[in-house]
């Protein structure tokens, strides 16, 4: 595992502009995060089920694009993935995150003061901590926290995402929470970020594109339309159809950057994986989108064939979701999230 996430991500960074001496520090950090897994060879299936992949490789990928910049890489991952029991694999995240935080001077004073909330002794749900760095040429990665408000039972997922939000000063927020049908994660900017963001993410089964016009609630951000629009494209909807997505429902993200109350920040997220045949489809879907925002699309194209030479009609899931983010002062970006297939290549999909 170790072996193949590192040639992932430095064929990333390489495409990113990242330095070979820097990337090859972040495959090291990436893989002594991930724990024992790392070692793990591939022909073995994994220890236990990851609920950030589809085949739980423990690691996702992502390139966001802006109109005239090269594209910002993230990678995503569950460290101690599978290691020991529930509460084994949480506490050993925790340290892991901690080191990687001291090693680069990353305040995690945020996390710390919610850390009982949802890291508890005996942790439920599908996951209790992942980590996600962004990867800047040059300079420290920024770091994120994602957090499960399931960890104490799905039916106390909402009282501990109100608790967190007045512990951290976000008293307007926690007042008028974005609505959904599941508070999925709660995730927590860590450092030097130019604004940090606590970032609220809920899902919407069954959602129609018409549907997707009421989700944005952020000041000045996408428009109905443009919501609309970029959900038929990215999931395969004709001008005329106004289907429900009724597989694996579309996400949203509500990021608030002080304590007014009002998301400073929102992102749409469409699993295209589940609602195109192949990844060949997936890529001209990605292709108009990235063409609507003036964006060049060969960085993608060249990710793709950096993660796997496999072609894209072999499977369907190397782009897993298409996502459309706004923030305050910035263009709109488009983010292609990327799966490591690991462990497995999904077949394409039969209609």
């Amino acid at each position: 595992m170790g072996a193949h996430t590192a040639r992932q991500l430095l064929a990333l960074c390489d495409l990113a502009g990242l330095g070979a001496a820097e990337s090859a520090a972040y495959a090291r950090a990436v893989n002594a995060a991930l724990g024992p897994v790392s070692e793990r060879p591939l022909n073995l299936p994994p220890v236990l089920p990851s609920f950030l992949s589809d085949d739980h490789t423990p690691v996702e990928f992502s390139l966001s694009f802006s109109p005239g910049r090269a594209p910002t890489l993230r990678v995503l991952f569950e460290p101690a993935s599978g290691f020991g029991t529930p509460a084994d694999s949480s506490l050993l995240a925790q340290r892991a995150l901690h080191r990687l935080a001291g090693h680069w001077g990353i305040s995690t004073e945020q996390l710390d003061a919610v850390s009982d909330l949802f890291l508890p002794d005996e942790p439920q749900g599908a996951f209790s901590l992942w980590i996600a760095l962004e990867l800047l040429p040059g300079s420290a990665p920024r770091m994120k926290a994602y957090l499960n408000p399931a960890a104490n039972g799905a039916q106390h997922a909402e009282r501990t995402v109100r608790a967190a939000l007045r512990r951290l000063g976000h008293h307007h927020a926690e007042a008028d929470l974005p609505e959904g049908d599941q508070l999925l994660f709660l995730a927590l900017d860590l450092g030097d970020w130019p604004e940090p963001r606590l970032k609220i993410y809920t899902t919407h089964h069954g959602l129609t594109p018409t549907g997707a016009r009421a989700l944005g609630r952020m000041p000045g951000g996408p428009t109905p339309d443009e919501l609309e629009s970029f959900l038929r494209t990215a999931a395969g909807v004709a001008p005329r159809d106004n289907p429900r997505l009724a597989l694996r429902p579309v996400q949203t993200c509500h990021g608030y950057t002080d304590t007014t109350g009002t998301a400073r920040a929102f992102t749409m997220y469409v699993p295209v994986r589940d609602y195109a045949r192949h990844d060949g489809e997936v890529l001209d879907r990605a292709v108009l989108l990235l063409d609507r925002h003036g964006i060049d699309p060969a960085a993608l194209r060249d990710a793709l064939g950096a993660l796997t030479p496999r072609p894209l009609e072999d499977g369907v899931g190397l782009i897993s979701y298409l996502a459309l983010a706004h923030q305050d002062g910035r263009s709109p970006r488009v983010t292609a999230y990327l799966s490591s297939e690991a462990y497995r290549v999904r077949p394409p999909n039969i209609r």
